[in-house]
């Protein structure tokens, strides 16, 4: 197993890019791997999940500690997305093991990735952050347990497919349950509902994907530094602009795959 450098210059790059604008890691590595580095869909994905796992504790330990996750929300999206991620993942090895898989997986990632930069869209757009309640009191009824389940259960789905989604979709979807609930506890909770699903698809991938150590280790070393370098500069700016930017490259890349 070797290093390459550019690969982990390419993580160091999604890493400060994530820490910066708060956008998902997968909807920025994806594309970058597969049409910057030429890595084939299939290898791209389950890399992806497992880089994904053990990226997402590090700022689910920090929304731990200072107790912004929503546990019950957490507890309902895992009802749904753990046994999600499996069946995702496992269709994933069906799809990978046909002749024309790669194909058929780069035209599922290029759904996922204009998926993810509508709902992007849609969130920049949402006033959420008005009228929210920082003691998150919020009523969680049987239908809303239900429905947050469902969420799991399809985001789960789609993140064992293509690695797209384990936070925008879920943050948007939240936002539109429950429009009161305080910002910091939304991506607490986003957060940590993340943690076990990814861990959970990762042991998949692992078992039937086609994980590449050493694009798994060079993306390891350039994007966990990285992350913490944009948290950094992200005091000092908040990076609308490049948010903006890179959800036109990504839906750019979406529609090439297509």
């Amino acid at each position: 197993m070797s290093l390459d450098l550019w690969i982990a210059l390419g993580g160091l790059f999604a890493g400060v890019v994530v820490g910066l604008t708060g956008m998902g890691g997968a909807a920025i590595v994806t594309p970058m791997l597969i049409f910057i580095f030429g890595v084939p869909a299939p290898v791209v994905v389950s890399t992806d999940v497992v880089s994904a796992a053990a990226m997402k504790p590090v700022g689910a330990a920090v929304h731990l500690r200072r107790q912004t996750p929503h546990m019950r929300i957490v507890f309902w999206l895992c009802v749904g997305s753990i046994p999600g991620v499996i069946i995702g993942s496992l269709i994933f090895a069906q799809i990978a093991g046909v002749s024309n898989g790669e194909e058929l997986l780069r035209h599922f990632v290029g759904v996922a990735l204009l998926f993810s930069v509508a709902l992007s869209v849609m969130r920049l757009r949402l006033k959420w952050f008005k009228n929210t309640d920082p003691t998150g009191r919020i009523f969680l009824s049987n239908q809303r347990r239900a429905i947050v389940g469902i969420v799991g259960l399809i985001v789960g789905i789609l993140v064992g497919v293509t690695s797209v989604g384990s936070g925008t979709l879920i943050a948007a979807s939240l936002i539109f349950l429950f429009p009161t609930m305080y910002p910091s506890r939304l991506v607490g909770t986003d957060l940590v509902q993340a943690v076990p699903m990814l861990l959970v698809g990762a042991i998949v991938h692992w078992g039937v994907g086609e994980v590449d150590l050493t694009v798994l280790i060079s993306l390891l070393l350039g994007q966990l530094p990285g992350v913490w370098i944009g948290a950094r500069i992200s005091s000092r700016y908040n990076g609308q602009a490049l948010r903006l930017l890179l959800l036109v490259l990504i839906g750019a890349a979406g529609l090439a795959l297509v």
